[in-house]
């Protein structure tokens, strides 16, 4: 397939609404979107990913006049966070409407939906008038993308086109919140905190990851290994004495070792260091992660070494993605 890298929106949104697969940008990351009413253009999606059956797709939509298309039911609950944080990083689960088809939602009764806030993507969703469902517009299980390019290393020739917006904003996944639970459940950690929904609704609860492999994932991100490079990840906890250890031991072995590390530890030494920001700035830290994760495959790595980001509120989002490229491997001291 030969994909275009140069679509306006309004050559996207007839893609789109000719049953194509197109990339386009959020505030977010890059997302991979098709026609979420159409069986046919959402398989196309699985294809070019290579996703699991089982991962559900969070679906956007261009104001929330469109949201009887995709969902059946909406709580106040519901209601009271589109207000607070619509258009914005905050995907919420509700039950589905019936015109969705099960390849959207992995055969559950529910849907996640959002409205972003990204001036192209608003712009997108309002010129083809569909609701689109897009996971992020990366190879299942690598990192997510952050910027055109990103999209091209992954999705070139097998994607109609690419509408390029420009680098995201955010650089880290919506947060999902389940609304079909009382109280609700956030699902995964993203650009809108625990402590800006409780402001708004009160208590919510925080899920764990999937480990269980017969279990059907409600969320995206809940499940699967997520956001990896090549080299295999290592969460390390300990002492810097002892993180320069593990390195050292390592490279003795003959292994060439990468690290991301913040700003404050940017005097460890490896073969490959990347700085991902300061813990004084996770705003800065998560719009550089996954082009810093992506980096590490320029430089033919045996191993790659995680610092902790350890901080509240974004910082748990940042701790998320990174448990998840590393297949929650960890090193304690």
């Amino acid at each position: 397939m030969d994909t275009r890298f140069d679509l306006t929106i309004e050559e996207a949104a007839a893609l789109l609404s000719a049953g194509e697969v197109v990339a386009f940008p959020t505030e977010t990351v890059y997302g991979l979107g098709a026609d979420a009413t159409s069986e046919t253009a959402i398989a196309k999606i699985f294809t070019a990913k290579g996703r699991p059956s089982d991962n559900p797709l969070i679906v956007h939509i261009g104001s929330t006049e469109q949201l009887s298309q995709v969902v059946s039911e909406i709580s106040d609950t519901a209601r009271q966070l589109m207000d607070a944080f619509w258009p914005g990083p905050l995907t919420i689960i509700l039950p589905k409407q019936a015109g969705i088809p099960e390849n959207v939602t992995a055969g559950l009764s529910s849907v996640g939906v959002r409205i972003p806030a990204h001036p192209v993507a608003l712009s997108l969703l309002q010129a083809v008038k569909l609701p689109i469902a897009a996971p992020s517009a990366n190879v299942s299980g690598r990192p997510s993308p952050t910027q055109a390019r990103h999209v091209t290393e992954d999705l070139s020739g097998k994607i109609a086109g690419i509408l390029d917006g420009g680098a995201a904003d955010i650089g880290l996944e919506s947060t999902v919140i389940d609304c079909t639970s009382t109280p609700p459940m956030i699902l995964r950690p993203g650009g809108v905190t625990q402590a800006e929904i409780e402001a708004v609704i009160g208590t919510v609860h925080m899920a764990v990851s999937l480990q269980d492999p017969e279990s059907a994932p409600k969320s995206p991100g809940m499940k699967y290994t997520h956001y990896a490079p090549h080299a295999p990840l290592f969460q390390v906890r300990g002492s810097d004495a002892f993180f320069q250890r593990v390195i050292a031991e390592a490279q003795v072995a003959g292994r060439r070792v990468g690290i991301l590390v913040p700003a404050e530890q940017r005097d460890h030494r490896a073969d490959c260091v990347l700085i991902c920001g300061s813990t004084k700035d996770l705003a800065a830290v998560s719009k550089r992660l996954y082009d810093a994760l992506r980096e590490f495959d320029q430089h033919e790595l045996d191993v790659i070494y995680l610092a902790p980001f350890y901080a509240e509120d974004l910082g748990e989002a940042i701790t998320n993605r990174l448990q998840k490229a590393s297949g929650h491997r960890v090193i304690e001291e």
